[in-house]
Order: structure tokens, then sequence, then C-alpha cells
């Protein structure tokens, strides 16, 4: 009998890419589905802000003396407290967003209104407690975000491999048997959506690992070539910091380097004033402005003291791999274009999760069938897939209860890692029906008591309140659907 001589390489290829697909999902699964749930609520980030803290005063538009007064006030409030001199000042600047503007030292952050006046302190924990999920996985700052990166590119991975382990994943793309057999919807629901969804996590996997392992180069590059000086190695993308002198000077002139924008450059909007060594004669001005059409996260604008112009940083239009290096952020978070793409980020991301949580389901289920059940890693991954969720609502409602100091990281940690062992412990006890149904009272009653505290006027923020009550009846009549098929 004659074999075909390309069919035995093919079946290699697919079986050893089949085997590290599944090796890598094992690693990374319960990990990258927290960064997948994380980033998809952190698309709409500073949405969540607002949210968060719905009485804060909207201050659409920032005359240029009113953001002079803003860093005075914050400069006030510091000196007030008996705090040392700070490092930075930071004026971000009202946006569609987030229509609020925020004044932030080394000590604290403050809301201020339309005439730069205190208007209340920044207090948005529960949002904090996402990006910082997302980022660093509530790690410390470089060991979290070097693992978050290493993340990026095990996702990258999965993706290729996953792709070159369904030699008929093309072919198939719009074939769902999402009737019957629940484990033959289930795998076709993580191959179609894995196949739509190819561009978008190759994106992103790429962006986030680029991002996260960046740090590592700038190490490297640092001790190499700037004697251990990890800034420098940033210089030639960021630029470099100004020379320090701490001499005590009055603040600098804000409000001239504003008008100077609006007169040069007006195709430009700025979103970040930077002051470094407010107070000092060694201060100067940083200006941070969007382009339109442009996926870099703006130009940076340079003014010394006094408030007159210097130079511009090249974001917009220096070497290529500095503009490459201005866009990574807005690709991979969905910040251009608006509401649309924010909207098309969420999807992609809710795809991403399901990707992530059902292909080690399917593992487990291919395991089971094999004869080789697994009750208690089974138990383990329900309680990682419906219980991070529920931990999610749950420390809004404790940062709710007890205020912006309540220990929520520490609270879902420990929650989800007593979850996990009772899973494991007790299989039982993970039971994925009761937890859709938990999850989504919770989100109901979330978005019935905040739309009954939030002022009628701020539609943006009672519209977030309309679609968690539209995610809670989702779940809702998927979990009767479930229960109607079965």
């Amino acid at each position: 009998m004659k074999h075909d001589p390309i069919a035995v390489p093919q079946a290699t290829l697919v079986q050893r890419a089949l085997g590290g697909h599944a090796a890598l999902g094992l690693l990374a699964g319960g990990l990258l589905y927290l960064i997948a749930l994380s980033g998809m609520l952190v698309v709409i980030g500073e949405r969540w802000q607002r949210w968060e803290q719905p009485s804060i005063a909207e201050t659409p538009v920032m005359t240029p003396d009113a953001v002079q007064a803003a860093v005075a006030t914050k400069a006030a409030i510091d000196a007030k407290a008996g705090k040392g001199p700070s490092t930075h000042l930071y004026v971000k600047m009202p946006t569609a967003d987030l229509p609020r503007t925020v004044v932030t030292s080394d000590h604290g952050a403050i809301y201020v209104d339309r005439d730069g006046r205190d208007a209340g302190a920044e207090a948005h924990a529960w949002t904090e407690f996402l990006i910082n999920l997302h980022t660093y996985l509530h790690l410390p700052t470089t060991i979290g975000i070097i693992l978050v990166g290493a993340l990026g590119v095990m996702l990258a991975a999965l993706a290729i491999t996953g792709v070159v382990a369904h030699p008929r994943i093309l072919r198939d793309a719009f074939r769902l048997r999402a009737r019957g057999n629940r484990q033959l919807a289930q795998a076709d629901w993580h191959n179609r959506l894995g196949v739509w969804t190819l561009p978008f996590v190759v994106a992103l996997a790429v962006t986030g690992a680029v991002i996260g392992l960046s740090s590592v180069g700038a190490d490297l590059l640092g001790k190499r070539y700037y004697g251990g000086d990890t800034l420098a190695a940033y210089a030639p993308i960021f630029g470099a910091e100004h020379p320090v002198d701490k001499r005590p000077a009055p603040l600098p002139d804000v409000a001239g380097p504003l008008r100077h924008m609006a007169a040069a450059y007006p195709e430009a909007t700025p979103t970040y004033v930077t002051i470094h060594d407010p107070g000092t004669r060694g201060q100067n001005i940083q200006l941070l402005a969007e382009h339109e059409r442009r996926l870099i996260y703006g130009e940076a604008y340079h003014f010394d003291a006094a408030g007159r112009y210097q130079d511009r940083l090249g974001l917009s239009d220096g070497p290529l791999g500095r503009q490459a290096a201005a866009s990574l952020y807005n690709l991979h978070f969905g910040k251009f274009g608006g509401l649309i793409v924010q909207i098309a980020w969420l999807v992609m991301g809710l795809a991403l999760c399901v990707v992530t949580a059902t292909g080690m389901s399917l593992w487990l289920q291919k395991r089971r069938r094999r004869g080789l059940p697994s009750p208690r890693l089974e138990g383990f991954w329900t309680m990682v897939v419906w219980g991070t969720p529920v931990l999610i609502v749950a420390t809004l409602w404790l940062r709710a209860a007890g205020g912006a100091e309540m220990p929520i990281v520490g609270a879902f940690w420990i929650g989800l890692t007593m979850l996990t062992a009772a899973g494991m412990v007790v299989p039982a006890l993970a039971d994925a029906r009761a937890l859709r149904v938990a999850l989504a009272a919770m989100i109901a009653v979330t978005a019935v008591v905040h739309f009954t505290l939030t002022p009628l006027d701020l539609v943006s923020v009672w519209a977030i309140d309309a679609v968690l009550l539209a995610v809670a009846s989702g779940l809702v009549a998927v979990e009767m659907l479930r229960r109607k098929v079965a």
C-alpha cells in the first residue's frame, strides 16, 4: 500500500502544533483569562472612572488661566498638608470619555472645576484595581509588567498554533454547530471566534508583549551602554529628562504654553500638561497633544519655566521607530476612533475571554472522554471562569461600602484563592449555573442601585447602567436557553 509522502509530515506538524497549543494553554490559561477579562473592561477605563464618581463636576472645556489656577490650587493643597516637593505635577485635560480635569502630584490627585478650584479628591479605586489587574496582575510593577508581556508572547503563540493545529479552521470559519452536542458547539465557538478575532488577538498580543517586555530591553540596554541608567535607554524614543536644579522658584507659566499651542498648532488638542520638578529653578513644561487621524498617543511639546516654546519630541513626524512606539498604547487599548472602536474592542475582548475559557474546558472534556476525568481541575477552572467576574463585582460592592481605602486587591485574590481551592477540594461546589445566576443578579443590583444614585443629566454615566442591565438579562436568557436545550 502506497503512502502519500505529504500526509505524514503534515500529520506530524499538526500533532506537534496541537501538543504545543495544549501545553501553552495549560500553562497560561488562568492568567490569560484574568488579563483578557480585565482588559475588556479597561478599554472603557475612563468611562468607568466617571461612572465610579458620578457626583464630580464636569468641565468639558478649561481655559489656560483656569489650568494655571488648577496648578496653583494643587500646590497650595500639598503645601498646607505639609507635603514635600513633588517630582512632577500633571494636569489631565478634559476629554470626551472623561470631561473632567484632574491634577496629580506625588501626593495624590484632585478634580478641579472650570475655574481651577478644588472639586474633590480623585477616588476611583475600583477602576484602578481593574487597570492594575490587567497591567501588572497586582504584582510589583517591574515583575508584573514583565509577566504580562510574557503572557502576550504566549497568547500570540496560542493563536498561531491554534490555526496550524486545525487545517480546516479557515474553511469551516462560518460553520457553527450551536445545537445538539454541547462539546461540538463549544469547540465550534472556540475555533470560529479564534479565527474571526485572529488579527485582533495577534495585534493585542504583540503590542502587549512589546509594552510589557520593553522594560527588560531597556534594563539590559541601560546596564550595557548607560551605566545602569534605564531612563537613558528610553531617551531616544521618549526623550531625556532635563537637568535638575532643586533651588526654589515660583510655579511656571502654564497658561502661556496653552495659548501658544492654540495659535501655532490649532490641529493639536492638548491632553496632558506635565511640569517637571515644579517649584524649582530646573522646572520645565511638557504639553502632550493629540493629533487627529493619528494612532500615536500624542506629540510632546516642550516649554521652559517662562512659557517659551523650545521644541517638540517628534512622536508625530520623527523616525518611524519612534512613531511606532508611540502608537502601541492606543492600538492595544483601542484608544482611537472614539466610541465605535471602543465597542469593537469590547466585543472582541469578550470573544477572547470565550476563546480562553473554552480552550481549557475542551481539553478537560477530552480527558474525560478518554477515561481520564479530572473533576478537581474541572472544579478549579469553573471557579476561575465564573468566580472571577463574581469577585470583580464583589470588589466594587466592597469599595462602595467601605470607601476608597478598602483593601479590594487583597480581598479579590483571597476570594479567588478560596473559590478555586473549594472547587478543587469539593468539585460539586463548582456549579457554573449557580455562579452565572449569582453574577447576573449582582450585575442587575449594581446597575439599579447606581442608577438611583446618579443625576439623570449624566446620560453617558447611566448609559453604562443600562448596558449592565442588558448584560444581566443576557446571562439569564442564555441560562434559560441552556436549560431548555438540556
